[in-house]
């Protein structure tokens, strides 16, 4: 029993080398020198770089880094929250109401994840051109905060359901109401749900190219992600070493993010297949 213990471990080690070997040749690569990056696949640098840092945050034009990034920061934080928020306030009313045509609802609500977004990106483009929306952020914080984000929704239910109702009812006799219920019973007991909303929301916001290269047109408002893609347009020689330390200083938000609430993330996600 003791070797095959170890014979997991060290099987187990090696795969994680393996899928750590993209971001560690990530992180190599920023410290490289440009004509070594794509001449080798070892980790080692011949010389260390550091000053692809430096001049890659300077970014284009008169455009750095320090934008883009407060940008990015200024476009995720309020569509997480609104998420979250408006998520939780939507599944609050599947998991404990009952009205008219509710499967009904339920269940369009959940086609939509089959709905691909090239079928609805003309006429969302169209709409939001007639709000005269273009080249500001409301066309992310407005379908947040009208939770448009099916597979939320359907996170958040799915945990509430495993929440006892009796819960609720214990709540009702002490003199609650529903939204008093929702924000002193059921919030507290939702967190690790809406931890995992968030993570998911902030990633794949903070990552977002295509609809920010459509609604978005001025440098001045671009996020890193277009940030990055403007840097490769600009160059007619793309310094790799300058465009890896941007990628690398990029990507680490993310991870912060999502180490910092890695216990309620698995718990939200273990969690969500109950049913009460």
């Amino acid at each position: 029993m003791k070797w095959t213990h170890v014979g997991y471990v060290l099987l187990l080690s090696a795969l994680s080398i393996l899928f750590l070997y993209p971001l560690l040749w990530l992180v190599s690569a920023s410290v490289k020198p440009n004509n070594e990056i794509f001449s080798s696949i070892g980790l080692i640098p011949s010389e260390i770089i550091w000053g692809a840092y430096e001049r890659g945050w300077e970014g284009v034009g008169r455009t750095s880094f320090s934008r883009f990034f407060s940008n990015t920061f200024l476009l995720v934080i309020p569509v997480v929250l609104f998420t979250m928020v408006s998520s939780l306030m939507v599944a609050y009313g599947f998991a404990r109401f009952k009205f008219p045509l509710k499967k009904l609802f339920f269940a369009l609500m959940i086609s939509t994840l089959m709905l691909p977004d090239a079928v609805i990106i003309i006429p969302r483009y169209i709409l939001f051109r007639n709000f005269g929306w273009l080249n500001t952020y409301l066309p992310f914080y407005v379908p947040a905060i009208f939770a448009v984000n099916a597979f939320f929704i359907f996170l958040i239910v799915q945990f509430l359901r495993g929440i006892p109702r009796d819960l609720d009812e214990a709540a009702v006799i002490d003199g609650c109401n529903s939204f008093s219920t929702l924000l002193r019973v059921l919030l507290p007991l939702s967190v690790p749900a809406l931890i995992s909303v968030c993570i998911f929301q902030f990633i794949w916001t903070w990552n977002e190219f295509f609809n920010a290269l459509i609604y978005i047109n001025s440098v001045s408002k671009y996020t890193v992600a277009l940030g990055l893609r403007m840097v490769l347009d600009n160059e007619g020689a793309v310094n790799w070493n300058q465009v890896m330390a941007m990628s690398v200083v990029t990507i680490v938000p993310c991870i912060i993010v999502f180490f910092l609430a890695q216990r309620y993330f698995v718990e939200g996600i273990s969690t969500t297949g109950l049913k009460g």
